[in-house]
């Protein structure tokens, strides 16, 4: 009985030191969702999605709270967009693995739901929140590509753009633009990955490697926008921009597949 009780006491003092424990649940639920979506027929995939949309959508306003005007409103869609791309990517690693990850990933998606918290209350995270973000673009990428293969072009093209559209806005939130110049900034981003996007799939490269060249397009272009409005020369920035242009260029040819 005595143990018992230390042993609930324990429980609560690890809860009290959590901050908003339903982002925990709301993790965990993501994870067993995108797990089952892993093994899922096509259409129950679809179904995963949805509920991953459902789930991170109604939740994140319950565990993020009411809407700051200079927060902006794309920090409500980034759990759902999160779960969708490990939904997505998923798909691709080998069962018995897969399976391992499941705990990883709800640590992740929970990491995604802390991070906006800790942005909301200002004591940093802006450069792991970027991060995060191109890494969400990233699985998103990887897993559209491998489910409708590359030669299916401009399908999956076309979603990943519009999966990547809240996460483009997001990027530009969390830079404090706001309203229609927030949205000007996430089109221009958008642009941006669709073109790298569709260079990609012209090289023919293996799926991981269009991937991670749309993602690296997706943060140099976030960094190149966070410098400049950081006071950094234009020029430094362009050669820092551009050799990480040239280097993704360079990768991209070594893999071309004639």
């Amino acid at each position: 009985m005595i143990s018992r009780l230390f042993a609930d006491r324990r429980r609560l003092a690890v809860l009290r030191r959590i901050d908003r424990p339903a982002a925990v649940i709301l993790a965990i639920l993501q994870a067993l969702v995108a797990a089952a979506g892993w093994f899922a027929a096509p259409v129950w995939l679809a179904v995963a999605v949805a509920v991953q949309l459902a789930l991170g959508g109604l939740a994140a306003i319950y565990v993020i709270g009411p809407a700051r005007s200079d927060l902006g409103l794309a920090r409500y869609a980034m759990p759902s967009v999160a779960g969708i791309a490990a939904t997505l990517i998923g798909r691709l690693i080998p069962g018995g693995l897969s399976l391992l990850l499941v705990p990883i990933l709800a640590v992740l998606l929970w990491s995604i739901t802390y991070l906006e918290l800790r942005m909301e209350r200002g004591t940093g995270g802006r450069t792991i929140h970027e991060v995060l973000l191109t890494f969400i673009v990233f699985a998103a990428a990887w897993g559209l590509i491998g489910f409708f293969g590359a030669q299916s072009w401009p399908t999956p093209l076309l979603l990943l753009s519009v999966f990547a559209a809240p996460v483009a806005l997001r990027s530009a939130e969390a830079r404090g633009t706001m309203g229609v110049q927030a949205v000007g900034q996430a089109l221009l981003h958008l642009l941006v990955v669709s073109q790298v996007g569709i260079a990609a799939v012209l090289l023919s490269i293996a799926p991981q490697a269009m991937a991670a060249l749309v993602a690296l397009a997706f943060y140099t272009w976030a960094y190149a926008v966070d410098a400049l409005r950081g006071g950094a020369s234009g020029r430094s920035v362009a050669a820092e921009a551009g050799a990480l242009t040239l280097l993704a260029l360079v990768a991209g040819l070594l893999l071309h597949r004639p």
